[in-house]
């Protein structure tokens, strides 16, 4: 099963699971996972091939989604659901496969499409880091900054980096080699999921533009849609306020 992190305590709230995107991990999410605890347990995990969690040959949305599906049915069997990026399209994934799991979805700036970019140079980026000559995050950075130039990004990938055992978090062969169905959307979906579902984006984003509604729609019938004000595709880490009370609100 996926490496979990549990905050909070079970109450007779369904609880809350944070799924997030690509480099990413679960300790992006402690901040966020701590506020919206409060009132219900909050789980957050590692993805397959990030963080703690297997390492494995596929990294497909459908693996994806039934990574996530084992999480909620050994916690409980229901639950509400946030997913961003790479994480809001296994957890769409997951809504629409097995929609019995999933109680109440947030996809945060992500559509069921097919992207044209591809992350593939951060992946270089980050193995040309000389591992071997890093004692601090900050030796790292100064290495990645030769290759990524936005600080922000560089700090993002670096929490992905143990210092300490010289290793990245990730599976860069696997990541890299399936980055085609990271960036895609598979054809054919079954089903649609019917519940409400919040689409929420940055507003300086364009991964979701108008002309993705109609995909949207197709497959989740009862969208809505909403921007977080001087947001761009990281909405929570760059506004984490206006994040939490989107959530608050939808859920409530």
């Amino acid at each position: 099963m996926l490496n979990t992190v549990l905050t909070g305590s079970a109450t007779e709230k369904l609880p809350l699971l944070i799924v997030h995107g690509l480099f990413g991990s679960a300790r992006n999410w402690g901040v966020i996972a701590k506020r919206m605890s409060d009132t219900r347990q909050v789980i957050t995990v590692d993805m397959r091939n990030h963080g703690d969690s297997h390492w494995r040959p596929t990294h497909s949305y459908t693996d994806m989604a039934a990574d996530l599906a084992e999480v909620i049915e050994t916690h409980g069997g229901r639950a509400d659901v946030v997913g961003h990026s790479m994480g809001g399209k296994a957890s769409m994934m997951l809504a629409l496969t097995r929609p019995e799991l999933v109680n109440r979805l947030i996809v945060a700036d992500i559509a069921p499409v097919a992207y044209a970019h591809d992350n593939t140079s951060l992946i270089t980026a980050m193995r040309q880091v000389d591992l071997e000559t890093v004692e601090k995050r900050s030796d790292a950075d100064r290495q990645l900054a030769q290759h990524v130039e936005d600080p922000g990004v560089r700090a993002f990938l670096l929490q992905s980096l143990d210092v300490k055992e010289r290793r990245w978090r990730l599976n860069f062969d696997v990541l890299e080699a399936e980055m085609p169905k990271i960036v895609g959307w598979p054809e054919d979906v079954p089903g649609q999921f019917d519940p409400v579902t919040l689409f929420l984006s940055g507003a300086n984003s364009d991964y979701v533009r108008p002309e993705y509604r109609p995909a949207v729609r197709a497959l989740f019938p009862h969208a809505r849609f909403a921007k977080i004000s001087g947001a761009g595709h990281w909405l929570h880490a760059e506004k984490p306020r206006e994040f939490e009370a989107s959530m608050q609100a939808f859920f409530a």
